[in-house]
């Protein structure tokens, strides 16, 4: 299947963004500028990131301009204009509007934000498990192709393999954008190397993404509404690491949501690290919310959230990696699953145009 596409260069609305950096650089000027430190803040990360955008898209269109001159000239001196370095050049050029184009689809209130990415492995044991490792190396080696930091925050360990549980802080521009079509159910089917008898299994894996929260302020919590324990640091097979409780656990009892942490040593850090994490929960259930109130509004079916897994991975009897929403495929599976998803991404947000995030 192939992607559709559509004009780029008004999508992106240069003159727009011309405008918001004329009009911080004129704030800038003003003594008062810096009185409120957090808004002044908020525009010089606005500017930096407007000014980055904007010269990538002017040096595509200068390098566009030239390529059209050398491709005219190389017609009236009858070499063949596809050739050499021309060709090479143009296909340079083709992948960079490629990876520029998504820049237009982050058009989600939240998608230039970080995230946290969680997964947790299905019924099945080892298999799913193992499962659960595979789309957290999927993940991670997309994280890294679009410069994103990545840190583990807290995993629990498989038995036998893989891993039961796990949350991934990813920070960088766009994190949410890239990586919100990851969420829901994704189903592996392949014959399990943890089967003796090399039977075909099904296995499945909940992914989470949830962005982080800009301040405080932005998600309040009231002391009264949470629940705080403490407790021991388990290891693998349940051993105890440490002598000390370290291991934290937070239950915001108004929502029911519970979060817990115990890979740092420190309580304090692990509070912290749970807090952060809550407050990011909490804000993908008011996303949520008030996606949903807008699908009723317009009486849209609102689809459960455990329900048909959005993605099929099938390694046996072929190969084959089918999104269900978008119903885009490739037989490449294991590049995807070295992941190269990227194409998956843009057929999600070109879906979803126009249903913006709230």
């Amino acid at each position: 299947m192939k992607i559709k596409s559509r004009p780029l260069w008004s999508d992106f609305d240069v003159p727009r963004k011309q405008k918001i950096i004329e009009q911080i650089e004129k704030d800038l000027l003003s003594p008062h500028f810096w009185d409120d430190a957090k808004e002044a803040q908020k525009k010089m990360q606005l500017l930096t990131s407007v000014k980055s955008d904007l010269s990538s898209w002017l040096e595509l269109k200068k390098e566009a301009a030239n390529l059209s001159e050398l491709f005219q000239l190389s017609l009236k001196e009858q070499d063949n204009p596809l050739e050499d370095s021309l060709a090479n050049n143009i296909q340079q050029l083709r992948n960079k509007l490629k990876d520029l184009e998504l820049l237009t689809l982050f058009t989600g209130n939240y998608d230039e934000r970080s995230i946290f990415l969680s997964i947790h492995a299905g019924a099945g044991g080892t298999e799913s498990q193992d499962w659960a490792n595979m789309l957290l190396n999927m993940y991670l080696q997309r994280a890294g192709t679009i410069n994103l930091k990545t840190s583990i925050i807290d995993s629990s360990p498989g038995e036998e393999a893989g891993i039961k549980s796990v949350i991934v802080e990813m920070q960088g521009k766009n994190a949410y954008g890239h990586f919100k079509s990851e969420r829901g159910v994704h189903r592996l089917v392949r014959l399990s190397p943890f089967d003796n008898a090399n039977l075909r299994h099904t296995s499945f894996a909940l992914v989470e993404i949830l962005p982080l929260v800009g301040s405080d302020a932005e998600i309040a919590l009231n002391a009264d509404d949470l629940r705080i324990d403490v407790f021991r640091a388990g290891g693998h097979g349940g051993q105890s690491v440490q002598k000390t409780s370290s291991a934290v656990r937070i239950v915001h009892i108004p929502s029911g949501t519970t979060v817990s942490c115990q890979n740092e040593r420190s309580q304090r850090q692990n509070k912290e690290i749970a807090m952060k994490i809550l407050r990011a929960r909490l804000m993908e259930l008011e996303i949520k919310r008030q996606k949903e109130e807008e699908l009723k509004l317009k009486g849209e079916h609102v689809p459960p959230e455990w329900g048909n897994q959005i993605r099929s991975y099938v390694l046996h009897p072929y190969k084959l990696v089918k999104d269900h929403r978008t119903n885009f495929e490739t037989t490449d599976a294991d590049a995807v699953l070295s992941g190269d998803i990227e194409d998956f991404e843009r057929a999600f947000l070109l879906s979803t145009l126009g249903a913006e995030e709230t």
